[in-house]
């Protein structure tokens, strides 16, 4: 696979949380705490400077729900609702089904929750397969965009930022009761972690389910099928190998996760929007900064490394 043709990151941008060891954005990133662990999948604080007139087209593909908080930047999405335009504001992101373009112009911060699949259905929240692909604003879904806001303050340093991001989260917890996502569905979204190549219906019977039943809970918590669910799990875990933010070790193996080159060239072109040998060749901020988010959670999920510890990538 592609990678000796990947550029750094734009001399323009000075990211807070450092760089890769091949040049590529970092943001500061972990998991939960463990008492909220059923329903926070990531925390994150991406705080990056810029030249006010500094224009980055980009993108994003996220396979969880988001609460943001955008405290800095002018940004723009191509979403399913039609472009959508934002200064400082609290989002809900809904899970992506493909990339989404985005754009943002000068300094950007932005704090986020990843919500983890299930998590929105059992705090009685918006309906997943609902906001496929939208963004919307926390009003929306109940929370007050103006109340969340004066939670954070741009003078706060990121682990205080994220601090108040388990605080809010602890709350909403709280207020629906406790109740945590059904475990086949986060089973699955370990599984989808450890083999996106997996038989649907060899999992239902490991879990005891009917293969029905669950397909009807993938689709309910993650808002679409399990198939498209594996695939996109292939699709992202390929895509942070091709960005430098992967385990290297495990290279070999997620191509192999492909029938053949054509196979993995053509589901990649038809979920990112271009074929791997651009996606290296692009430079792709945004991008990377959530994918190296997410390959740190799928690392810890599956135990090839420990919460805090080194990550390949660093």
């Amino acid at each position: 696979m592609p990678r000796s043709r990947r550029p750094a990151i734009d001399k323009h941008l000075a990211p807070q949380g450092g760089v890769s060891r091949d040049g590529q954005p970092l943001s500061h990133n972990r998991a939960p705490r463990a008492e909220l662990s059923p329903w926070i999948a990531r925390l994150y604080v991406t705080d990056v400077s810029a030249p006010a007139d500094h224009a980055m087209a980009c993108g994003l593909f996220n396979d969880t729900a988001f609460l943001r908080i955008q405290m800095v930047g002018n940004w723009t999405a191509e979403t399913a609702d039609g472009p959508l335009a934002h200064g400082r504001a609290a989002l809900f992101f809904g899970p992506q089904s493909h990339r989404m373009p985005v754009a943002v112009t000068g300094s950007f911060c932005s704090i986020g929750i990843s919500l983890r699949p299930g998590a929105c259905h059992v705090l009685k929240g918006p309906k997943i397969a609902d906001y496929m692909n939208r963004i919307v604003t926390s009003d929306t879904i109940g929370l007050p965009s103006d109340w969340v806001l004066r939670k954070f303050d741009p003078a706060m340093t990121a682990e205080e930022m994220a601090d108040s991001m388990e605080q809010l989260m602890a709350w909403l917890v709280d207020k629906a009761g406790g109740r945590e996502p059904d475990p086949a569905t986060l089973r699955f979204e370990t599984a989808c972690f450890t083999d996106p190549n997996m038989s649907i219906g060899d999992f239902a019977k490991d879990c005891g389910i009917e293969q029905r039943r669950l397909e009807r809970i993938i689709r309910r918590d993650f808002g679409m099928p399990p198939k498209q669910v594996l695939r996109r799990a292939r699709a992202l875990d390929l895509a942070s190998h091709l960005r430098g933010v992967a385990d290297q070790a495990e290279a070999e193996a997620l191509a192999l996760r492909y029938y053949d080159q054509s196979h993995l060239i053509r589901e990649f072109t038809e979920l990112f929007g271009m074929s791997p040998s651009q996606f290296v060749s692009i430079p792709q901020p945004l991008m990377t900064l959530a994918l190296e988010s997410r390959q740190a959670r799928r690392l810890e999920s599956i135990s090839r490394i420990t919460p805090g510890e080194l990550r390949p990538w660093q």
